[in-house]
């Protein structure tokens, strides 16, 4: 057996800045977008990541959509849209149009972007790197993340934002020591976050990978109300309903497709034993 040939250096070396790029890009606009727009706004916008992810799949992956994914999608994308409803997701913005619109066109762009990123992902993993190993998935991560911190890095310095760290620092409520921990458990469970997701990508599919994501959106305020002591009402629970109804309609869906190949797999081997005794009667004449 032939094995495929490995793409360059300079082909996957340029795979790893493009993701990289889109992924300093993807953080800048969602913070420009956090900045600028209320939360309910904000949360409502990030609902259409799937949608998006579902569009770049379909031309860069072949994703085919049966009834259950379809179902899948819509029910989750449901979930999070009830998030923007529940209480404490008041506008608390007073910023002017011209800033909303900035805030709207970012937050849009980033979710379609993140969106590209994951679609991008699965296409150079199964048709560029075509290799399935633990290797390759932290070979993306360590790369595509360290050439999108120092773009940031770039930026931080070019624009001088760098020079308001130290306030930022000084005004944390908790202290200068809770800024720095804040910081690096946020880097750390990121990347945590991200083998999750170049895996099930590697394993599954992209947008299987962002229906788990979407999947945690409405699970996040059940857990506060354990361990936060927030309150619980109706819409919280509809809205982790919805995405356990939608999760479940994917995964039923994956178990179709896994039945049907092991089927066509069975009768194939049918068909060969059943082959092999005529061919066997025929070179005995």
């Amino acid at each position: 057996m032939i094995s495929p040939k490995r793409p360059s250096t300079l082909v996957v070396a340029s795979i790893y800045i493009l993701l990289g790029l889109l992924l300093a890009a993807d953080g800048y606009f969602y913070s420009i977008g956090l900045m600028y727009l209320p939360v309910s706004t904000y949360s409502l916008i990030l609902a259409s990541q799937l949608a998006f992810n579902a569009f770049f799949s379909f031309f860069l992956n072949s994703q085919k959509f049966t009834f259950y994914i379809i179902n899948s999608l819509v029910l989750l994308t449901l979930s999070s849209i009830l998030l923007v409803f529940q209480s404490g997701s008041d506008d608390t913005h007073n910023n002017s149009k011209g800033k909303y619109a900035i805030g709207f066109i970012c937050t849009v762009g980033a979710s379609a972007g993140y969106g590209l990123v994951l679609s991008l992902t699965q296409f150079f993993l199964n048709r560029v790197l075509k290799r399935e190993s633990f290797s390759v998935v932290m070979d993306i991560i360590v790369y595509q993340s360290l050439v999108a911190s120092l773009a940031i890095l770039v930026g931080l310095l070019a624009s001088g934002g760098w020079k308001g760290l130290d306030e930022e620092m000084n005004s944390f409520e908790l202290g200068k020591l809770s800024y720095v921990m804040t910081l690096v458990w946020t880097a750390i469970i990121w990347q945590l976050y991200t083998i999750g997701v170049v895996g099930l990508i590697l394993e599954v599919s992209a947008l299987f990978s962002n229906v788990m994501i979407a999947l945690g959106l409405p699970i996040v305020p059940v857990l506060a109300v354990f361990f936060f002591h927030e309150k619980m009402d109706g819409i919280k629970v509809m809205a982790m309903f919805l995405a356990i109804w939608g999760f479940i309609s994917y995964i039923y869906q994956n178990y179709l497709d896994d039945y049907c190949s092991k089927k066509e797999s069975s009768q194939k081997a049918i068909r060969e034993h059943e082959l092999h005794p005529i061919e066997k009667e025929r070179s005995i004449f």
